[in-house]
């Protein structure tokens, strides 16, 4: 068993402007996300190139901002929301839903290969493979925050927090679909591939490590377990991106062209 070491979420303030842990972790997850995305753009089935990069990410962090924020107020903080419709755009109070981030991250890739005319799966499978991390940096914002935990356990590993020794799920999500989802699809992508089988990749594996972490995270208590006394939000938003996932592996594989194919 390990103490949770209490930390201040606030890492300092300066007047009104306060900086959070949480925040750096974003931070740090974006700037893994250009740096990668800079060593990928070498590659000669890139569908962009080093100066391109920096508006892709830019792109991006709208994506994510916006959707995640959007997706968090409609589906978990709907309660909030409808008493303050300016709850929305309350970021500083805490709330991103990763399933509206990716929404808004997909949204954001089809105007940004829209503009530069490039297809659809050919940039997003260029960006599957460096979201991951930031995804994981994410979670160890969460963990900082005291926020998601586990339930009730007896495992070594549990921490003590608060009087209760809990499962730490947010490094869960932060070792697999964080760290461990990022090595399976950098793996995956070092090799040409058919468009859209390591954006399927994507789609599978995280929603398989979530729908597993959620049967030790507890859910929101505004929410609570949502059917069979087990059933999460969490699952039910990630089940349809397995099976989603699966079948656009088959159709990449059956039916998609080579990744080095042009635009």
């Amino acid at each position: 068993m390990f103490t949770y070491p209490e930390m201040d979420p606030v890492i300092f303030s300066i007047g009104f402007l306060k900086i959070r842990w949480y925040g750096l972790m974003y931070v740090i997850g974006f700037l893994a996300a250009w740096w990668l995305a800079r060593r990928r753009c070498r590659r000669a089935d890139s569908p962009v190139n080093a100066v391109q990069v920096d508006d892709l990410i830019f792109y991006g962090m709208l994506g994510v901002i916006i959707g995640g924020r959007v997706g968090y107020s409609v589906v978990y903080g709907w309660h909030d929301l409808i008493s303050d419709p300016f709850y929305l755009i309350k970021i500083t109070e805490g709330g991103m839903s990763f399933h509206g981030g990716l929404m808004g991250v997909l949204g954001a890739m089809w105007l940004y290969g829209r503009k530069l005319g490039i297809r659809f799966w050919r940039i997003v499978d260029f960006v599957a493979p460096i979201v991951p991390l930031g995804l994981g940096f994410g979670r160890i914002g969460n963990f900082i925050n005291g926020e998601l935990w586990g339930k009730p356990t007896d495992v070594a590993w549990g921490f003590l927090y608060r009087g209760q020794v809990l499962h730490p799920s947010q490094l869960y999500e932060a070792v697999l679909e964080g760290f461990l989802l990022f090595a399976i699809l950098w793996w995956f992508s070092s090799r040409p591939r058919p468009h859209m089988a390591v954006s399927s990749l994507f789609l599978v594996l995280y929603g398989v490590f979530r729908f597993f972490v959620e049967f030790y995270r507890v859910p929101d208590a505004h929410l609570d377990y949502l059917a069979l006394g087990w059933v999460t939000m969490g699952q039910i938003l990630s089940a349809p991106m397995v099976i989603i996932g699966v079948i656009m592996l088959i159709l990449a594989y059956r039916f998609g062209r080579p990744a080095k194919a042009s635009a």
